[in-house]
């Protein structure tokens, strides 16, 4: 993974809240350099490995709602270049058209797969591709669309050092977003004024402390949180038979 000179950054990004984070990376070329190894080697290993469950759950999107198995969006990676993210399609087709860009708890243009999709991250695995390409990695600050870059701080903007990722810190302590913005009036607006901030602030911490160990053990803990919101999920409905039995 190359890091590019200074002089060679955006406009935007060349600045005074930037260069700390910039400073601290350019030490760690190597540990950048096996970083991209690592995900260059491993996306394409689970691509190949997970291929039949590309095929199952293509056939169960395509079976389950009208439109395409993939869900192409522009968001915004390293060095703010815009590519188009994989992911399985969750939601109706023209999501986009039919209400806000972030999604919430309930949120009536969520299929039925697509739920199932969701609960276990099931949706993120095209994005192997991605990594595969280069225009993301696997940890690293989740890749926003286009409109909330541009509401970025200075200090924000160093987050686009390095790619894009499909999991972090802020992923993890933010894996029930949608519950927190389900009650918003104007959920643009509060995921902008206050979401983004408290996510970012996870996202620039491990950026400051940046090491292929930090990264692994992240990765884990995703792996358990999610593990975890299921063990939580499966006693929520166990408590909830429990107590219609009791009514019963």
């Amino acid at each position: 993974m190359v890091l590019k000179k200074w002089d060679d950054l955006p406009e935007n990004m060349k600045t005074d809240a930037v260069r700390p984070y910039y400073d601290n990376l350019k030490k760690k070329i190597f540990s950048l350099f096996l970083k991209r190894g690592f995900d260059l080697i491993i996306s394409f290993l689970l691509l190949i490995i997970l291929s039949p469950v590309f095929i199952i759950l293509s056939f169960a999107i395509a079976r389950d709602s009208k439109g395409g198995v993939f869900f192409r969006q522009k968001r915004v990676t390293q060095y703010g270049r815009i590519f188009y993210i994989h992911k399985f399609r969750t939601m109706v087709s023209n999501a986009e058209n039919k209400g806000s860009q972030v999604t919430i708890k309930n949120d009536i243009r969520v299929t039925k797969v697509g739920i199932k999709l969701r609960k276990y991250r099931l949706d993120e695995i095209p994005q192997l591709i991605d990594i595969l390409f280069g225009d993301m990695s696997f940890v690293g600050t989740r890749p926003e669309v286009v409109k909330y870059v541009k509401d970025y701080t200075p200090e924000m903007m160093a987050t686009l050092l390095l790619p894009a990722g499909i999991t972090s810190e802020a992923s993890i302590q933010f894996k029930d977003e949608d519950r927190i913005l389900e009650t918003a009036d104007n959920v643009d607006n509060v995921y902008v004024t206050k979401v983004l901030p408290m996510k970012m602030k996870y996202n620039l911490e491990s950026l400051d402390r940046f090491s292929l160990l930090d990264e692994l053990c992240t990765m884990f803990k995703t792996i358990l949180a999610v593990l975890k919101k299921d063990d939580i999920e499966n006693i929520a409905h166990e408590d909830k038979g429990e107590e219609i039995s009791k009514n019963e």
